[in-house]
């Protein structure tokens, strides 16, 4: 009898490597078959600075059925209308920014799983479960199996509570927020400057010691390579228009006007 496949879930919070990609920009019908050709095992959706809606990011959950690409979302706050609507429009991930304590940690947990272990709301036979009836408990259990936490530490409020944060069950990957959190530490864009440097080792700590996933949004396959390094294991590519520029940028390079 073949071996039970492990979930994305189960594995990036195991610790094994995990690869996708980020998209701010990119909101269209072909962007799932495209990343998934590129080697990526989920989508992550912005809304927080994207300008996305609810009923768009349905539409790009449903172009990731049945390819084999995970569709995840970063909503804009830790607040349960954010997450639970996500969650029944197909996301089967969600990463919180600016998590910045134990309480909001909860909240997280909670809106993202359905009794008893959260306080998620029940709706069977829609987007989430692929329009499929069957058990209630069998759904709800498979649901909660399936779906990722994540919780982004990117300020110094987040740093100093990231153990409390890690410690909370439900909580399933702590993401550096590498931007943001320079910025809240005073030194904005100094990826090289002790205090952020600090800063990482103590979230990697963090995870390790309550056996939790790492994730990192990596712009170069030099800063990719460093952090797995460090121990990350969860990657999202990005960004999606900074790529794209690079990529157009470089064909036209050696074009020059006669």
């Amino acid at each position: 009898m073949a071996a039970k496949k492990k979930s994305l879930r189960e594995r990036a919070v195991a610790g094994e490597l995990v690869r996708g990609a980020l998209v701010f920009e990119c909101f269209t019908p072909g962007i799932a078959q495209i990343m998934k050709l590129a080697g990526a095992e989920f989508i992550l959706y912005d809304m927080e600075h994207s300008g996305l809606g609810i009923e768009t990011l349905k539409m790009l959950c449903a172009t990731c059925r049945g390819i084999g690409i995970e569709p995840m979302v970063r909503v804009p706050r830790a607040e349960y209308h954010f997450i639970a609507r996500s969650l029944d429009v197909g996301v089967r991930g969600v990463m919180v920014p600016m998590v910045e304590s134990r309480a909001q940690a909860e909240v997280i947990a909670r809106a993202t799983r359905y009794p008893p272990q959260g306080r998620r709301g029940a709706a069977f036979g829609f987007a989430h479960d692929d329009y499929q009836s069957g058990g209630v408990m069998e759904t709800m259990k498979a649901a909660n199996a399936r779906t990722l936490a994540i919780a982004q530490i990117e300020t110094e409020r987040g740093l100093a509570a990231v153990d409390e944060i890690a410690a909370v069950d439900g909580i399933d990957i702590l993401w550096v927020g590498h931007f943001d959190l320079t910025n809240f530490l005073g030194i904005p864009g100094d990826f090289d400057n002790p205090k952020y440097l600090d800063a990482v080792q103590r979230i990697v700590a963090a995870a390790k010691t309550h056996k939790k996933g790492l994730g990192f949004m990596p712009a170069s396959p030099e800063l990719a390579a460093q952090y797995r390094a460090l121990g990350f294991n969860m990657f999202g590519a990005g960004t999606d228009q900074a790529i794209l520029t690079a990529g157009i940028r470089a064909i036209l390079a050696p074009l020059h006007d006669a």
